[in-house]
């Protein structure tokens, strides 16, 4: 799963360490599945999942998450053994499994609910993934002593969750966030940092089948069935990220090669030509596109941990204090 680095203005746990959290999130991750696959192939019958406490560390920069899974997961499956779903999901290792990582205590938990049992490895696959991703948005809003309200809107989006469980663990994902630059507040589209590049990504989903038909005007048409209107012309967004994004990089002398992407997955495009250096997504090749993010195998690179720390440097936060949230929750003593 792609690590969800920055949700809007939404507080982030990676801008407090981002050298600890990107790996912290693949060994959670990882022995949270290997501990439910065990279960899964045993037949034992679960009653509540806990991810193992460690009392050892307190320190308040690192956070355990504990959080209990899969209730009710029905006993006695057969063991499958003809799909290893670590290589599938689990992907690009950040430390060697000798390194410990200190964890420390957290108001965080996480008890999603299941209703039925998993037949299958695939089943117990997409059930886990599935409730991952709400964890990850909880992750991804909040610390130890801070959290942000986090829209339902996003907690149904296919574009946020489908990037996030379809890409491996070495993608790191900003999705329109906003940045403080020279005192104003800007909103970006998506950006997407790999290893080796960093992809500003604009969308255009609304109608499905939507054709969009584009040029070097101000506005394009958008045809669906017999109507058009006109939509902003998305590349001029996409300049827009380029310009701060390189901007940012120039000043911390990040080397970072960056690649401009317009998206549909629901629509087309109708573009005669090609502009320089955008790369066109749409429903025809969208599959095409997210299989090859996918080959991208390298670990994760210093230069990208350093892209992503210039753009959360610059970004702008919302959030609230959970012990004055806490204090503010208790009912007025008489």
């Amino acid at each position: 799963m792609a690590q969800l680095v920055k949700l809007q203005d939404y507080i982030s746990r990676y801008q407090i360490d981002l050298a600890r959290y990107p790996t912290q999130f693949v060994r959670l991750k990882k022995s949270q599945w290997e501990r439910v696959k065990r279960q899964w192939e045993l037949g034992e019958e679960i009653s509540e999942w806990q991810h193992a406490d460690s009392d050892s560390e307190k320190d308040s920069f690192e956070e355990k998450e504990r959080f209990s899974l899969f209730k009710k997961i029905f006993a006695g499956r057969q063991k499958e053994d003809n799909e290893d779903v670590e290589q599938v999901e689990i992907t690009n290792e950040l430390v060697s499994d000798e390194e410990s990582i200190p964890e420390e205590e957290t108001t965080l938990t996480f008890e999603p609910k299941i209703v039925y049992a998993p037949q299958s490895i695939h089943e117990l696959k997409r059930m886990f993934i599935d409730q991952f991703f709400h964890f990850q948005m909880k992750w991804a809003s909040s610390t130890l002593r801070e959290k942000s309200y986090v829209d339902p809107r996003f907690m149904r989006d296919p574009l946020l969750r489908n990037l996030l469980q379809k890409l491996p663990d070495n993608y790191l994902l900003f999705y329109y966030p906003i940045l403080q630059i020279r005192k104003a507040p800007i909103e970006l589209d998506v950006v997407l940092m790999s290893p080796t590049e960093c992809i500003c990504i604009t969308v255009l989903e609304a109608e499905n089948q939507a054709v969009y038909v584009g040029g070097s005007e101000r506005f394009w048409i958008k045809k669906v069935g017999t109507k058009d209107s006109k939509v902003l012309n998305p590349i001029i967004n996409l300049n827009r990220m380029e310009s701060v994004l390189t901007q940012l990089f120039k000043q911390d002398e990040i080397n970072m090669p960056i690649r401009k992407v317009i998206l549909t997955r629901n629509g087309y495009f109708d573009y005669p030509g090609s502009p320089y250096g955008i790369q066109f997504v749409d429903h025809r090749n969208y599959g095409e596109w997210m299989e090859h993010l996918k080959k991208v195998s390298s670990p994760m690179k210093h230069m990208q941990i350093r892209a992503a720390q210039t753009i959360l440097n610059n970004v702008q936060t919302t959030s609230f204090n959970r012990d004055i949230w806490k204090q503010a929750s208790q009912p007025a003593e008489d």
